[in-house]
């Protein structure tokens, strides 16, 4: 797809973790203080990197096999740590705020459509001031419903047709992210995908999933999806 294509998307939906903060601190250290209430402790970080993305129970349940009732215990801990410590060991990523304010400044659509817990995704929006910039926040439950990114995607698309006086179609929106639950999310709603390299998926993860475009920097992505250089959007 051209860059002239991509700059004729009207709804920009982005996925938090990863797309537009890194959260690499918060979750590690969230899951760490699970995993060793179950006598399990963890030295290396970047091991934990896995579990930036996908849903929280899955993830306990895939990476320690833990079953139904230990994973739930699991996200329970998890949150008794995020809530109040772990939500703001997170930062923007550089450039991140004057991209948005530019989309906004072209008259696009804004959304944020992440498997985190809508109430904590607001607080980290506007912990960052970055919630002016969304018209909408598409996220999970707390009570563990709608946490496939595919079902957050389709929530987000209902409220754009909800809030939204204008109707737009599949082919006027793109979904951003950085690991393959946001592509294949995306794909289940017949919605374009790019796909970050800056988060902490793989170029072969996000092509293997069916990414439409893969790019490395939010430099990149600001060009692709605005028309202009990088340094026309003051990044």
């Amino acid at each position: 797809m051209s860059l002239i294509e991509w700059n004729k998307k009207k709804v920009i939906l982005f996925d938090l973790d990863g797309t537009l903060t890194d959260p690499g601190v918060g979750i590690t250290n969230s899951v760490m203080y699970a995993l060793e209430k179950y006598g399990i402790i963890v030295s290396d970080r970047s091991e934990l990197y896995k579990f930036i993305g996908p849903p929280l129970m899955q993830s306990f349940e895939n990476y320690y096999g833990f079953d139904k009732n230990e994973a739930e215990r699991a996200v329970s801990l998890y949150r008794e740590y995020f809530r109040d410590r772990g939500i703001f060991e997170n930062q923007v990523y550089d450039g991140i705020k004057q991209l948005l304010g530019t989309l906004k400044a072209k008259g696009k659509v804004v959304g944020l459509a992440t498997s985190k817990p809508e109430v904590y995704a607001k607080q980290i929006l506007e912990h960052f001031e970055l919630d002016g910039d969304f018209d909408f926040i598409s996220g999970s439950m707390m009570s563990g419903e709608r946490t496939d990114k595919g079902e957050v995607i389709a929530w987000a698309v209902q409220l754009l047709g909800e809030k939204q006086k204008q109707k737009y179609t599949a082919e006027e929106m793109v979904m951003i992210g950085d690991r393959e639950h946001d592509v294949i999310g995306a794909r289940k709603n017949r919605i374009t995908s790019i796909g970050v390299l800056y988060g902490y998926g793989s170029r072969e993860e996000l092509t293997e999933a069916g990414a439409d475009a893969v790019v490395s920097s939010v430099g990149e992505l600001a060009e692709m999806l605005t028309g202009e250089a990088a340094g026309e959007v003051s990044l």
